[in-house]
């Protein structure tokens, strides 16, 4: 079987472009080779774009620090770590790439999720202690649960219908500071306890699925493991269409 290739964004070395070196948790590779997808880190080079979109078969946006809102016509809360300009300007270029390819299935982590709302039209809550009184249940790889707001979920996302995915066993990793307070052209699929939004999609897409915790982190499990492996399952799917 020919392993469907899955890009991957990165980040930059102490969150700055002039440090001249790319990073990546590796537990976003590992996660995409455990599914059976083909792990291609991307350089942050926009004039290769367009060249990434038709190379890869599905991307993963991964999380970061903060987005500067100032480009979706917002402020900055004071309180943001901003990401480098040049990973945002490069991840929002492949949003607009993807709009012309929305066969491609995409999954956003963490900030990759929250990218993917303000590309949407979407806003954020920018410091969750002004709007959530336990602000830090969300934060340093805490676990809690996930509520789905609806069973119309991405092809193959229930892996059983016999799976009572609100049980306590079902449980996600958080780490963020910030979060979506709404998503925009794209439907909430799934919130915290407390309301805070948790997973994001687009209908209209077969994939396109953004989560506000880290599934790469969150070891076996259908909101965890298993979203690595519907990823894998819609880009195998879709380049076999692309074939034929």
């Amino acid at each position: 079987m020919i392993r469907p290739r899955i890009g991957i964004t990165v980040t930059n070395r102490d969150n700055s472009a002039a440090s001249g070196q790319y990073e990546s948790a590796c537990a976003y590779s590992r996660a995409v080779a455990a599914a059976g997808g083909l792990p291609l880190l991307l350089p942050q080079e926009i004039p290769l774009v367009r060249d990434y979109v038709r190379v890869c078969d599905g991307l993963v946006f991964t999380g970061g620090a903060d987005l500067c809102m100032e480009k979706f016509g917002g402020i900055t809360h004071t309180s943001s770590r901003l990401i480098d300009p040049q990973r945002q300007a490069f991840e929002s270029a492949l949003l607009d790439e993807l709009e012309q390819h929305r066969d491609k299935p995409v999954l956003g982590v963490c900030l990759g999720m929250q990218h993917m709302a303000m590309h949407a039209g979407g806003s954020m809550h920018q410091h969750l202690p002004e709007v959530l009184a336990d602000a830090a249940s969300h934060q340093h790889d805490n676990r809690h649960r996930v509520i789905l707001e609806s069973l119309n979920l991405p092809t193959r996302m229930l892996a059983s219908s016999a799976m009572d995915v609100n049980s306590p066993k079902e449980t996600v990793v958080s780490s963020h500071r910030q979060a979506v307070s709404d998503a925009g052209r794209l439907r909430v699929i799934a919130r915290a306890p407390d309301q805070i939004i948790e997973a994001i999609d687009d209908p209209q897409r077969a994939f396109y699925v953004g989560v506000q915790w880290h599934p790469e982190r969150g070891g076996q499990g259908l909101f965890n493991s298993e979203l690595f492996a519907q990823l894998v399952f819609a880009a195998a799917a879709a380049a076999f269409r692309a074939a034929t």
